[in-house]
């Protein structure tokens, strides 16, 4: 069902914490009174699950930190992302030798909050230092982690997709950044490439991920908070419109649906092969990497997401993960505690340590286009949590898929929203 990678040491002191622990666990009829008293008497201990490898450093130095000023033990533990909130629940509901330690807090994306919250793995965040306002996130942050109006998890880092460009050429032809799809085909029409360029524009149109910013604006899963089903209006004449500007963008863009992936696009970019392309926020990484190896010879900029037209507004997806605290956990106000404490006083330190960008304001990056994917984050829309619209996604992406290919706009967008409402239990109108 899931595996438990690795038990993360803060410093000396919890590595001897730690193999108290085990020890304690191999003694037969020790009392848990006792064994906490033996092993925990300088502090309390929490347990913090999750699942990207790239945050273990980062987590084990702000435990320690943590560690230094409350007295209290965070022990990060980084476990598999299959079947992830089952194994949280597994060892909150079912504790036993055969299962790991109850998390009391840990890292989810925010489309499974519903889940989560309904299975009493969530709870409501205390917040008793006032962190989640808009003075510290963007709304769409504090929309990511709502639920029916209150807040069930602390904004931790976000993804999205935005405008990367390659600077140099634009520079070289004075060419203005395109402001809308309209102006890349106007700049298509005329553009005198260099003759290593293969395209102008080019993206992977197989996920959706780089593709929902056609339709985002109009498209209406759940509402701003992703987490009513009464809030859904998927087959509207501006998505229509939306889809149709986008059919029509691959007479001018022909792109291999099936030959294209995300890593071969920013390959082409890096090689000087194309001029435009959507990119999420680990590009930035990548091409400074490719830089320093002497491969990427331009300049590069990246900026919100062009709209489609002059009338017609475009809108990213963005999935923003949350640090929860468990509705099982006796120690909940620890948890509360340390969240508050990691998204408060170190998301300065986030992107250098893991590449994640932060969900929060008021954070300087020593590379301006990071902090460009803010602009496009604030403006986007999250993943909606609500527990029947799960498999949305693949439904939407094999719909823009088809509709690329030249299919009818209007039977598959009429189909997708009746499939969605029945999910969801609304009547189809």
């Amino acid at each position: 069902m899931y595996g438990m990678k690795k038990l993360i040491s803060l410093c000396g002191i919890l590595l001897l914490v730690a193999g108290a622990v085990l020890t304690a666990k191999t003694i037969p009829g020790m009392e848990a009174e006792q064994k906490e008293q033996t092993v925990f008497a300088s502090g309390d201990t929490v347990y913090f699950w999750y699942t990207d490898d790239a945050l273990t450093d980062f987590l084990t130095n702000v435990s320690a930190a943590y560690y230094e000023e409350s007295g209290n033990f965070v022990m990060p533990v980084l476990c598999s992302g299959l079947e992830y909130l089952e194994a949280v629940n597994d060892a909150s509901v079912h504790p036993g030798e055969d299962t790991p330690q109850m998390p009391d807090l840990y890292v989810i994306s925010n489309d499974s909050l519903e889940k989560a919250y309904l299975s009493g793995l969530a709870t409501v965040v205390t917040d008793e230092s006032g962190v989640c306002n808009t003075d510290t996130f963007p709304q769409i942050a504090l929309d990511a982690v709502t639920y029916h109006g209150k807040y069930v998890a602390y904004p931790f880092y976000y993804e999205t997709s935005a405008f990367l460009y390659n600077k140099t050429y634009m520079e070289e032809g004075e060419w203005a950044v395109p402001r809308t799809i309209d102006d890349i085909l106007a700049f298509a029409d005329v553009y005198d490439a260099p003759e290593q360029v293969e395209a102008v524009f080019k993206w992977v149109v197989s996920d959706i991920f780089y593709n929902y910013y056609v339709t985002g604006n109009y498209m209406i899963v759940g509402g701003e908070a992703g987490d009513d089903p009464a809030l859904v209006d998927i087959d509207n004449e501006k998505t229509r419109e939306c889809l149709h500007i986008y059919q029509n963008l691959n007479q001018f863009f022909s792109i291999d649906t099936k030959e294209e992936t995300y890593d071969t696009v920013l390959q082409d970019f890096i090689d000087g092969k194309i001029v435009m392309t959507v990119a999420t926020t680990g590009a930035v990484a990548k091409l400074e990497e490719a830089r320093e190896a002497g491969l990427f010879p331009y300049e590069y900029g990246i900026t919100v997401m062009p709209d489609l037209t002059a009338d017609l507004k475009s809108r990213s997806l963005s999935v923003t993960n949350a640090i929860v605290v468990n509705g099982y956990s006796e120690k909940a106000d620890i948890a509360n505690d340390f969240a508050v404490f990691l998204t408060r006083n170190y998301a300065d330190t986030l992107y250098e340590k893991t590449g994640k960008i932060a969900s929060r304001y008021g954070v300087l990056y020593e590379n301006r286009n990071v902090a460009e994917f803010m602009d496009e984050y604030e403006n986007s829309i999250s993943m909606p949590k609500m527990l029947g619209a799960g498999n949305f996604w693949i439904q939407l992406e094999i719909c823009f898929s088809r509709i690329w290919k030249g299919e009818d706009v209007e039977t598959l967008l009429s189909e997708l929203a009746q499939q969605m409402e029945k999910q969801l239990g609304q009547d189809a109108s």
